[in-house]
């Protein structure tokens, strides 16, 4: 198994980033069209976009739009043919986000190359092409 390096998570990491921002901006823009729209659907609708994203791709498809454009993907490590559990994907996506780049640049320092998110819920990141 070949597992993903740093500069294609960190790859992945920014077009997920550019794609949440892109999806915030057009839900904005139809809320817009809508005359009143209370703030805490805003925020909800926010937090659950926001929140939702990397566990739903990372559960159901083994990765996000930036993950599969980076040529890696998210499985669990003691079956890697199996995608992540959502519980353990929502648990992987929290950690990450609190620990931020903390987490990520510990992948040097891991056999597996498991971030510490990863090495808590027991997930794996391979490569999943040649990636020159």
């Amino acid at each position: 198994m070949d597992y993903a390096i740093l500069p294609h998570r960190i790859k992945a990491v920014v077009i997920d980033s550019i794609i949440l921002i892109c999806c915030m901006y057009l839900v904005s823009e139809l809320l817009s069209s809508f005359e009143s729209v209370p703030d805490y659907v805003r925020i909800v609708i926010f937090v659950v976009l926001f929140v939702l994203y990397d566990p739903i791709f990372t559960s159901v498809f083994g990765g996000t739009i930036g993950h599969s454009y980076s040529g890696i993907m998210i499985k669990r490590e003691n079956d890697a043919s199996k995608n992540v559990l959502f519980p353990l994907a929502v648990v992987r996506f929290i950690l990450k986000s609190l620990l931020g780049w903390l987490s990520l640049l510990t992948v040097t320092s891991s056999d597996k190359k498991q971030a510490i998110h990863d090495k808590v819920v027991g997930s794996i990141v391979l490569e999943t092409r040649s990636n020159g």
